[in-house]
């Protein structure tokens, strides 16, 4: 059965659709760590049976040695080993003894490195392989998950299933173990005072049975609010820029707080439910306790001083058994009072595992056919056939869209915000695949070959420069791992942006901070059209690779650009139509559709949509018509899928 959903998580859909998901646990990465789980299971084994020892012995020397009322033996020593005098016996008792202890602490390590080896490499394999999942899901899926609730799954929930596998099952073992082992012996000495003894175990099950069944969904909404908390902190810290500039971190403050509130709520409400659990099943340990030793106390006194068992219990007990009751009671009943807390981890590890393999199934939109060959690119002719996409099937971004760009000729795309421009580009990329028509690249179609061919044979240069943490060369190199020190520099040469990396404090070797923050916006646009030189490909994508710099630099870049799209198939996003004009031809967008095609002279003698963009751009705004001024107006406040989503 699926655990609980809560409304409010974010992988809802995800959980509910998965079963039983700690056998599957279990089944998919327990088998390759075996043997670790074999180590950590028989060492526990032997060392609670060690653990024992002391305890068996010390009830034998009390009536044998000490008091001399039975004879000195035990059932795992053979009678010809036992010495005939009491010294003897007490010397082979501390022997026993100190055996039990080292052959334990032995056992104990092994127990130890078994455990940890067999939580720890799962942790690892899970942590990765969800991490693997979760990077090749469609960008539709990132659309509607927060950074913060994945990053919630690949830490939160993959260590809590570590703590159980580590500590959890290391205890219930250790619980098992001792239980059936105190048991047997308890049953062996004395059946009666062990039904005594053993009377609240039923009422700890049924207190725990109800423990789980009220704590189960409220672990649910902690591991969502979690998420939350995390989403708010990683969008604030990453946005600790606009905060300042806006001044506006009393509001950022007060939203904090409101998460935070939610999980405190939240949190507080399942520990309030866990510290009334503990204590109470404290409280019925220590009733088995009490009984074992006021039952157990009087039937020593009476039978000592009369022969015979009080009540209706008969037979003998022993000093020596009374005090292996006393001392086993505790170490049973004790432990017993810790079900709950191994409980408590399987429930949090069970509500984790179902979050992480629900995304584990998510399934991707974005398919790759098993027999998909390589993408061999010729002459980089691209073709765009009837085209036709939407996020949802609700409203269409993109719609009948067909065009040629010829190997080595530029392709532009122009129009207002959200014509759907970005979204045309990403689908040759296979960002998302096409609900209608065909994208062919050399007369093949992009959903018959493999996507990491593809994706190699393109460049991409967007508006969102994204700089990973580490150096201006690792930055270049990105997606170019085996590129010499010299192929790097005459990249950033190409890029112009050899003479700003000159200036850093230690050039290409310069840390530039998590997403590239000691850089400027140019600087990075810089660098990101570096690492597409560097990638030398086949096709090359510029989505407003030039939004973020001065004039004067665009000037520089574009040099560069024309040098890098020479004889090279070229599709280019541009707001600044001074970037496009000379491409072989120019598209125009709006509302997804095509309504003009052809050169930047032929497009201004039509006196259209790209003719008036281009005035806007040159200044003339009282020249243009009203309709296209009250058109523009309408797409302002429109709000779109597409807009939200941040394609144009």
């Amino acid at each position: 059965m699926a655990p609980p959903v809560d409304e409010d998580d974010p992988f809802e859909d995800q959980r509910a659709n998965v079963d039983d998901p700690m056998r599957r646990l279990f089944a998919e990465y327990g088998r390759e760590n075996s043997l670790a789980f074999v180590v950590g299971l028989l060492s526990s084994v032997v060392a609670r049976l060690l653990d024992l020892i002391p305890p068996v012995l010390l009830t034998v020397a009390v009536d044998a040695i000490f008091l001399d009322e039975r004879t000195f033996s035990l059932w795992f020593v053979p009678d010809a080993w036992v010495p005939g005098t009491q010294t003897g016996q007490l010397y082979l008792s501390t022997a026993l003894i100190a055996l039990a202890f080292f052959g334990g602490a032995a056992f104990h390590w092994s127990r130890n490195w078994g455990w940890n080896s067999f939580s720890q490499h799962i942790q690892h394999a899970v942590r990765t392989d969800t991490y693997d999942k979760m990077q090749r899901l469609n960008m539709d899926f990132f659309a509607d998950k927060q950074t913060g609730e994945m990053m919630s799954i690949l830490s939160n929930d993959v260590n809590r299933l570590e703590r159980f596998l580590n500590d959890g099952m290391n205890s219930a073992f250790r619980l098992g173990v001792m239980v059936v082992g105190i048991a047997a012996i308890l049953i062996y000495w004395n059946w009666q005072l062990a039904i005594v003894t053993l009377l609240v175990v039923p009422l700890i099950g049924y207190f725990t049975y109800r423990f789980i069944q009220t704590i189960q969904p409220k672990y649910a909404d902690v591991r969502s609010s979690v998420g939350r908390v995390n989403s708010r902190l990683e969008n604030n810290l990453g946005g600790i820029q606009v905060i300042k500039t806006s001044n506006t971190e009393s509001f950022e403050s007060d939203r904090v707080e409101d998460v935070s509130g939610d999980y405190f709520d939240a949190n507080w409400d399942a520990i309030g439910t866990r510290i009334k659990f503990f204590p109470a099943l404290r409280v019925m340990a220590g009733v088995g306790f009490v009984l074992t030793f006021l039952i157990g106390g009087v039937w020593v006194l009476t039978y000592q001083s009369t022969g015979a068992a009080p009540l209706f219990f008969s037979g003998s007990l022993t000093p020596g058994e009374f005090v292996g009751f006393i001392v086993f009671t505790q170490r049973f009943i004790w432990p017993m009072a810790q079900f709950g807390q191994i409980i408590n981890m399987y429930q949090r590890a069970k509500a984790s595992s179902a979050r992480i393999f629900g995304l584990m199934d998510e399934p991707s939109r974005i398919t790759e056919h098993p027999d998909a060959d390589e993408l061999v690119v010729d002459e980089g002719e691209v073709v765009y056939d009837d085209v036709t996409f939407g996020y949802d099937e609700e409203e269409t971004i993109v719609e009948d869209v067909s065009f040629e760009v010829g190997g080595g000729e530029t392709l532009a795309l122009v129009g207002p915000t959200g014509a759907g421009k970005s979204t045309v580009l990403k689908l040759l990329l296979r960002m998302y695949d096409v609900d209608e028509g065909a994208i062919e690249v050399d007369g093949t179609d992009v959903r018959d070959v493999t996507i990491p061919s593809l994706r190699r044979a393109i460049g991409y240069v967007s508006q969102d420069t994204f700089m990973f943490y580490g150096t201006v060369a690792e930055n270049i190199k990105y997606g170019s791992f085996g590129a010499a020190a010299d192929e790097v520099v005459e990249a950033a040469k190409a890029a112009e942006a050899h003479g700003f990396i000159s200036n850093l404090p230690e050039g290409y070797d310069t840390e530039i901070g998590e997403r590239g923050v000691k850089l400027s916006g140019g600087q990075r646009q810089r660098l990101s059209i570096a690492r597409a030189i560097l990638k030398d490909p086949e096709i090359l994508v510029l989505d407003e690779a030039t939004s973020d710099v001065d004039t004067e630099t665009e000037m520089l870049i574009q040099r560069s650009l024309d040098r890098l799209t020479e004889d090279r198939t070229t599709f280019s996003i541009a707001h600044r139509l001074s970037t496009i004009k000379d491409a072989d031809t120019i598209l125009v967008l709006e509302d997804g559709r095509v309504v003009e095609r052809g050169g930047h002279e032929d497009l201004l003698a039509e006196d259209g949509l790209y003719a008036h963009l281009w005035g806007v751009q040159a200044g003339e705004i009282d020249e243009l018509p009203e309709e296209f001024v009250e058109r523009a107006s309408r797409r302002a406040s429109r709000t779109t899928v597409e807009s939200e989503s941040g394609d144009d």
